[in-house]
């Protein structure tokens, strides 16, 4: 194909349609019209409203002030994720999106702590991890622009439909131009088979050079008009429902996500401005929707405000996520369950992809084939950290979780456990979002601790290294009386935006 692209449609709404229209207005739009088509009929699922850090860079790029922001989509500050009954029933840790201790060059502060560990003193890892204790203190300000022990990386929790609706607006005042209605069919190009244009059931026709498919699991171009095929993953991760529900703000606005493991399934509490969000992610085989409900309703912290609903998912991704001249962006790209909170991410990642691989005099074989394989390595690695979390327990109270754990995991998954299992060694794979300190902490937070460490760690004598240790832990914990409450913090910022 040796066509310019010289305009983009975006098929559907919702965080991905208008995340890819903000971005691609803003980075290129002086390059490319584009048009976004949406329905007000069509329901925006809207469950990821947890994120991770890198979304503080789309607001960046897109000159979003984090006021407005908060004050627009009801946001509050998320520090890490505390999961509870993970490695065992009664047991908790944090993945937080903070570094403990201090690392070295060649040998990462883990290391000299499992030495302490296996010499009987250090305490816990975590008190090492600033996130952590200001997560537990229910504390939070920026910490930016100090010493870098004490940089506190954050992301945030907020109303996915708000933000939606907000970005809407930065798009629409960039020339993004909205177009309300629903596809009925689609036009192809006989000669090449990509797509020419959406028909609409009016009967209009929104026509184009490149098509991102945001429409969803339904996948109207990607799966339904290109037949792209779909890789299910679900002998790794089971979990085929989801079932959301909203509660009443909770007293105190916790800067953490919980997620709170049942016999087969998983709980997830967000807490927002303005309310809960809550939800349970479950095995239809295990449990029925009734059951489902009864175990999600009576384990809110707060009254509920709806009643549930049920969203129906398979886990897995699309064969190709760029096929012809549609990128498939969103759930219609796939779908990894929202434990570690990265469907927002992988919305940002691909739109990213894109604007780097977007092609100038026309799309080739060349650029396809390589976002498909950066796509396809990125989406493996994120389901790798997520079936870690259930492949590493030690439940014995139900079958769902005796399964998990003892079935075979991804190759590349085995051997990374295996390594650090070994000698607390984690190779950094390109294309992995999460780096080794998260790693770390899931490992070691379900029972996969090292048994031997690097030799550096042997360098300081067991007094020295004590000392180290004690004098780094009260430098971390040093900002926690400086720094405001969470609620204070939100209070202050969301009215100065006013």
């Amino acid at each position: 194909m040796d066509r310019v692209i010289g305009k983009v449609v975006v098929l559907g709404g919702g965080t991905a349609g208008w995340m890819t229209a903000a971005l691609l207005s803003k980075v290129l739009g002086a390059q490319v019209a584009i048009e976004l088509v949406e329905s007000d009929d069509i329901g925006i699922i809207g469950v990821g409203e947890a994120t991770i850090p890198p979304i503080q860079v789309v607001n960046s790029v897109l000159g979003i002030d984090e006021a407005e922001f908060l004050r627009e989509t009801k946001a509050t500050i998320k520090l890490a994720i505390r999961f509870e009954n993970w490695g065992d029933v009664g047991q908790s840790y944090y993945h937080t999106f903070g570094t403990a201790g201090r690392n070295t060059a060649f040998a990462s502060f883990h290391h000299f702590w499992n030495r302490a560990r296996k010499l009987g003193f250090g305490g816990s890892y975590w008190d090492y991890d600033l996130n952590f204790l200001s997560a537990e203190a229910g504390k939070f300000a920026s910490t930016r622009g100090n010493d870098p022990v004490w940089d506190m990386p954050y992301a945030y929790h907020f109303d996915s439909a708000l933000y939606g609706q907000f970005l809407r607006r930065h798009s629409e005042a960039r020339g993004v131009v909205r177009t309300e209605g629903k596809v009925a069919d689609v036009v192809r190009s006989g000669e090449t088979g990509d797509v020419a244009a959406l028909v609409l059931t009016d009967g209009r026709q929104v026509s184009g050079d490149l098509f991102v498919d945001c429409s969803g699991s339904r996948g109207v171009l990607i799966q339904q008009h290109l037949a792209t095929g779909f890789e299910d993953w679900g002998h790794w991760l089971p979990c085929d429902r989801a079932m959301a529900v909203p509660s009443e703000r909770f007293e105190h606005t916790l800067p953490f996500t919980r997620a709170i493991a049942h016999g087969a399934g998983w709980q997830w509490r967000i807490p927002l401005q303005h309310r809960n969000g809550n939800g349970l992610v479950y095995a239809s085989r295990h449990y029925s929707d009734d059951e489902a409900a009864a175990i999600l309703l009576g384990n809110l912290d707060s009254p509920a405000l709806a009643d549930p609903r049920i969203i129906a998912f398979r886990t897995g991704c699309a064969r190709r996520q760029w096929n012809h001249n549609v990128v498939a962006v969103g759930l219609s790209s796939g779908f990894l369950e929202p434990l570690e909170s990265t469907s927002i991410y992988l919305i940002q990642s691909a739109i990213t992809r894109l604007i780097h691989l977007f092609p100038h005099a026309g799309i080739t074989p060349d650029l396809v084939d390589e976002y498909n394989r950066q796509s396809r390595i990125e989406m493996e690695l994120i389901r790798d950290f997520i079936i870690l979390h259930y492949h590493a327990n030690a439940r014995t109270d139900s079958a769902f979780w005796a399964e998990l754990r003892t079935m075979a995991v991804p190759e590349r998954l085995a051997r990374k456990i295996a390594l650090f299992r070994a000698n607390g060694t984690l190779v950094q794979d390109q294309y992995d979002i999460f780096m080794e300190p998260s790693w770390v902490q899931v490992l070691m937070g379900q029972g996969i601790v090292p048994e031997d460490h690097h030799p550096l760690a042997d360098g300081p004598s067991e007094a020295e290294l004590a000392a180290q240790l004690a004098q780094l832990a009260q430098l971390k914990a040093r900002p926690l009386d400086q720094l405001p409450s969470h609620d204070a913090y939100l209070q202050r910022l969301v009215a100065g935006a006013r």
